[in-house]
């Protein structure tokens, strides 16, 4: 790390994630907060606080040359202002300024999936391919887009919300910043999870669900995987058809976009194929032929970590020290 390394930042609706990176893309250093229901004010400062934490660090072994960020927010790229966020105080928020001069280092901003979209894409699970979608499971859905080798950003930066993609007319609200019902993400991400564990838990008293809800524990989404890894049918039943539901939101983006592959990343992934199976089946059975068959459903490389790896890269290739838009191979041994 003698030359240096960045700041990749990873904030989601409920958790952040800060690793200091080398140009290898190696972590060196993670620094871990819960973020969910802050106001702006303890929501940025928290930020603030967990950066400088992974740049002391970083700091014994190399200069921290500079911080790239993917948020849950429409960015406005050439202002790195943070527009909207479905999931966080974050309107109208001069982001990377804000940033840049309490950090005192350059800062680089991006939409948290796109971010991912990036890792992946250069070095991860869809290296290689000319056209892909990922699909980042967590409190809620962030959607990454590549299309004919580009990263698909739209007319003002705000593309690929694939998690606020409808696939159930009267479904459950989505969150308190989306106007709408039954998006993907109202019905496949962490958040729909817990919703659907507690459910559960509630009408199988006997279940391992059933148990822990009496026993006083808080049934979320990582609970719900976890008992589901244990064998509980319940939670088993709940992950699948979790599952099932991505699926549907997977086989609309097959008919739409034609990719060669579809990542899917996020804290949801540590289900694994107890929910990658059913909707692999699902969007198998409900895409256009032959694109059922011929689309691949795979689990991100990076994992819950994609978001962060790719905002570092996101600083990377902000200061010159990655070649920019390329698929890329990993050097040092990754």
């Amino acid at each position: 790390m003698t030359t240096g390394c960045v700041i990749g930042v990873d904030l989601g609706g409920t958790k952040l994630l800060a690793g200091a990176v080398d140009g290898d893309l190696i972590v060196r250093h993670r620094a871990h907060r819960t973020v969910g229901g802050l106001e702006q004010a303890a929501l940025l400062d928290t930020v603030v606080d967990a950066v400088r934490e992974a740049i002391l660090a970083a700091a014994p072994d190399a200069p921290v040359l500079g911080v790239g960020f993917g948020i849950p927010s429409l960015v406005d790229r050439a202002t790195g202002t943070s527009l909207h966020s479905v999931h966080l105080p974050l309107e109208d928020v001069p982001f990377r300024d804000l940033m840049a001069e309490r950090l005192d280092v350059p800062v680089f901003v991006d939409n948290d999936a796109t971010a991912a979209i990036l890792a992946e894409w250069r070095f991860g699970a869809a290296r290689g391919a000319a056209d892909a979608v990922l699909l980042t499971l967590g409190t809620g859905i962030g959607g990454g887009l590549v299309v004919g080798g580009r990263i698909v950003r739209g007319a003002r930066g705000m593309a690929a919300e694939l998690g606020h993609v409808p696939v159930e007319r009267d479904g459950p609200a989505c969150g308190p910043g989306c106007p709408a019902r039954g998006c993907l993400e109202a019905v496949a991400s962490g958040t729909a999870l817990a919703r659907e564990a507690l459910a559960a838990a509630r009408g199988h008293p006997r279940s391992g669900l059933g148990r822990a809800l009496a026993g006083g524990l808080e049934i979320t989404g990582a609970l719900c995987v976890e008992l589901a890894h244990d064998g509980d049918a319940a939670a088993r039943a709940v992950v699948a058809e979790v599952g099932r539901r991505l699926g549907v939101g997977i086989a609309g983006l097959a008919n739409v976009f034609d990719p060669e592959i579809v990542v899917v990343g996020g804290g949801v992934m540590a289900a694994g194929e107890l929910l990658l199976g059913p909707a692999r089946e699902v969007a198998a059975a409900r895409a256009l032929p032959p694109l059922g068959s011929l689309v691949r459903v795979e689990p991100a490389r990076f994992g819950a970590e994609s978001g962060m790896v790719g905002a570092a890269a996101l600083a990377l290739e902000g200061l010159g020290r990655l070649p920019a838009g390329e698929p890329a191979e990993l050097g040092g041994g990754g």
